[in-house]
C-alpha cells in the first residue's frame, strides 16, 4: 500500500475513533440519566464555574451524597482560592467532612478557615464545627482525655470570642461533659493507687479533681476518696478537713455519710481545719467557682 493509501487509512481510524468516543459519551450519559445511583454531576469538570460547582454541592448534600459534595467543595477552594465562593466552600466542606466522619480532614479545612477569616460571618459556626469534631473523638475515662481538653479548649473560643452566636449554650454543655470525661480520667487513675495503697499519688490525683473540676459530677467521690487516703495515712486534721468540706457541699450525698461513718469508727468527725487547701477549695465549691 502506497504513502497516499496508508494516509487515508490513518484518516478512517481516527474518525472511527472519534464516532466511538461520541457514542460511548452518548451511552454513558443515557445510562446515568436512567441509573438513579449514579450522580450525573460527576460527569461535570472540576473547572466549572465555582456557583454550579458549589450549588451541584449543595444538591449532592441534599441527597446524601456526602462524598461527592465534598469533592464539589474542595474543587472551588481550589480552582477558586480566596474569592467568596472559596471562602463559602470551605465551610461547607469542613460540615460535609465531619459528617463523612473524617475528622482529622474536617480539623484542618475548619483550622484553615479560621486562620483566613476569623471574622466573617461564619467564623462562629466553624469554630463551633471544631469543637464538634474534637468532642466526637472523646473516649470512655479509662483512655486518653486528649480530645476532651481540645474540645474544651475549641468550645471556650466560641463562647470567648463570639458570645452572642447561637452556638454558645450547647458549646457550654459540651464543656461540661469534656470536663466530667477529664476529671473522670482522673478519678480512675486515683482508684488505680488507692488499690494498690500508694495513697500520695492518689491524693494528687483527687486533689486536682477538687481543685481543677470542682463543678463536675466527680467532686463528691474526689473528697470522700480524699478523706480514705488521709485516713489511711494517719493524716487525721486533713481527712476531718474533706469530710467537712464533703458534709457542708453535699450533706446528703452518701458519701459523705460513708466519709462520716469512717471517722466516726476510728473515734472522730468531721472538723475543719481553716489553713488547709481542702478548706480553700471547698470556699470556692460554696461560691460555685
Amino acid at each position: 500500500m502506497g504513502y497516499a493509501g496508508s494516509e487515508s487509512m490513518m484518516k478512517t481510524t481516527r474518525a472511527l475513533f472519534a464516532s466511538l468516543l461520541v457514542l460511548s459519551a452518548g451511552a454513558l450519559i443515557s445510562g446515568c440519566q436512567s441509573d438513579p445511583d449514579i450522580d450525573i454531576t460527576k460527569l461535570g469538570l472540576e473547572n466549572d464555574p465555582p456557583d454550579v460547582l458549589y450549588t451541584q454541592g449543595l444538591a449532592n448534600m441534599k441527597a446524601g451524597n456526602m462524598a461527592e459534595a465534598a469533592r464539589k467543595f474542595d474543587a472551588i477552594d481550589r480552582e477558586n482560592p480566596f474569592s467568596e465562593w472559596a471562602r463559602k466552600a470551605l465551610v461547607m466542606s469542613t460540615f460535609v467532612k465531619y459528617r463523612q466522619g473524617r475528622l482529622d480532614d474536617a480539623l484542618a479545612s475548619g483550622n484553615r478557615y479560621m486562620a483566613q477569616y476569623p471574622k466573617s460571618k461564619d467564623a462562629p459556626y466553624v469554630q463551633y464545627l471544631i469543637g464538634l469534631t474534637y468532642s466526637k473523638q472523646i473516649v470512655d475515662v479509662t483512655q486518653d482525655q486528649r480530645a476532651s481538653a481540645k474540645t474544651v479548649e475549641a468550645m471556650q473560643a466560641v463562647i470567648d470570642n463570639y458570645p452572642d452566636s447561637e452556638y454558645v449554650d450547647d458549646a457550654q454543655a459540651k464543656i461540661r461533659f469534656a470536663r466530667d470525661q477529664m476529671a473522670g480520667k482522673e478519678m480512675q487513675v486515683g482508684r488505680y493507687y488507692m488499690e494498690r495503697k500508694e495513697y500520695l499519688a492518689a491524693i494528687s490525683r483527687f486533689r486536682t479533681v477538687v481543685e481543677k473540676y470542682p463543678n463536675t459530677n466527680q467532686i463528691e467521690e474526689a473528697l470522700a476518696r480524699l478523706v480514705e487516703a488521709y485516713y489511711a495515712m494517719g493524716i487525721v486534721d486533713e481527712a476531718q478537713t474533706a469530710a467537712a468540706v464533703l458534709g457542708h457541699n453535699y450533706p446528703d450525698s452518701q458519701w459523705y455519710a460513708d466519709s462520716f461513718k469512717l471517722l466516726k469508727s476510728g473515734g472522730t468527725e468531721p472538723r475543719e481545719n481553716p489553713g488547709s487547701w481542702i478548706a480553700a477549695a471547698g470556699k470556692k465549691l460554696l461560691l460555685g467557682t
